[in-house]
């Protein structure tokens, strides 16, 4: 894999530097509900100042703003303070929300070149939006010398290696609600990987069509329920006996057990995706037990994706058994599909 320069070979002395970072963190009552994004740009903005940066202008999009009411909701302020609370300095200035800019999203020139206006080079740190072509991720690096920032220099190395020689047994384990929105990796990671195991709903569809071309695994026993809702009848049936018109929401205690069989004698692991509706109770078993075997697999080097499973780890407090735990969402499914990355390919090689 190609990488792309690296901050840390950057002359910032003296100099103003735009950083693009992945602040897209989740608001409550006008603060910052989980501020682990936050938390990991803090690296290279200390990278930047312990080297002597003059200023440090920091863009983020928040949110997906459309109306007048969405400016007020996801304005920049909240995620601003709590940068300044966990890194007080007065050469740090956050810019407000980027995707306000009409043009942000159509990678503006225009708009590229306002972010650009007084910075002498610019730093991309956001993994989670370099599978976008934007005035802040692409247009930007145009205009700048360009540099990758230490989190997105990170998730390319640690990905990366899930693409390269991997130690085997190479085990991928896939789940959530649609395959159309997991095929391109299965198809591309996957068809290398010893054993791929399949939960959710995913399971369901892969059960009456299977695209890919090459065997997974997929649950014998599922704990079904009457409704779609957490207090539903319920019960564990074997997969090819759920009654009528009831719905698979979580693998089974048998599956479940199997599955964490197969993670415990890995050396490589990718996870992404629930096995089921892990949200209610009464159906996170089998995201769990998951959780549980790839976490405690101190000998395989796992590699865990996808907001549902990192939000399902850091619930049960298990973050810290993984080797790498991505930030990046769709950009690491894009990532590790084959595709190129528009904000990774601007910026210069190493």
């Amino acid at each position: 894999m190609r990488m792309p320069r690296s901050v840390r070979d950057a002359d910032v002395a003296g100099k103003t530097v735009l950083v693009r970072a992945d602040l897209n963190v989740p608001l409550e009552n006008g603060s910052v509900a989980d501020d682990t994004r936050i938390r990991a740009s803090l690296p290279t903005l200390q990278l930047l100042l312990g080297r002597g940066a003059k200023e440090i202008h920091v863009c983020t999009h928040l949110g997906r703003p459309k109306t007048e009411e969405d400016r007020l909701k996801y304005a920049i302020a909240p995620v601003a303070r709590r940068l300044h609370d966990l890194l007080p300095d007065e050469r740090i200035q956050v810019l407000e929300n980027t995707r306000f800019h009409p043009g942000e999203t159509k990678n503006d020139e225009g708009f590229a070149r306002e972010l650009a206006d007084s910075c002498d080079l610019y730093v991309d740190d956001a993994f989670g939006s370099a599978h976008r072509a934007h005035s802040s991720t692409e247009a930007v690096a145009r205009l700048l010398p360009a540099y990758a920032g230490l989190l997105l220099e990170e998730e390319l190395e640690h990905l990366g290696r899930l693409l390269g020689n991997v130690e085997r047994p190479f085990v991928l384990v896939s789940g959530g609600a649609k395959v159309e929105d997991k095929l391109g990796v299965l198809r591309h990671l996957g068809g290398r990987a010893d054993t791929v195991l399949i939960g959710g709903k995913m399971a369901e569809q892969l059960r009456l069509e299977n695209p890919l071309d090459f065997d997974v695994e997929l649950p014998t026993d599922v704990v079904a329920a009457a409704a779609f809702e957490p207090d539903a009848e319920a019960g564990v049936y074997a997969a090819e006996e759920i009654p009528d018109g009831w719905l698979g929401l979580d693998i089974g205690p048998a599956t479940a057990a199997a599955f964490a069989e197969e993670l415990a004698v890995a050396r490589t692991i990718f996870w992404n995706g629930p096995m089921g509706v892990f949200e209610w109770p009464r159906f996170a078993e089998g995201t769990k037990a998951v959780a549980e075997a790839v976490a405690g697999n101190a000998q395989a080097f796992s590699v865990v994706g996808g907001a549902d499973s990192v939000r399902a780890l850091n619930e049960l407090g298990l973050a810290g058994g993984i080797s790498w735990v991505s930030t990046g969402g769709g950009a690491s499914l894009e990532l590790l599909e084959g595709k190129e990355l528009p904000g990774v390919a601007v910026i210069p090689s190493s």
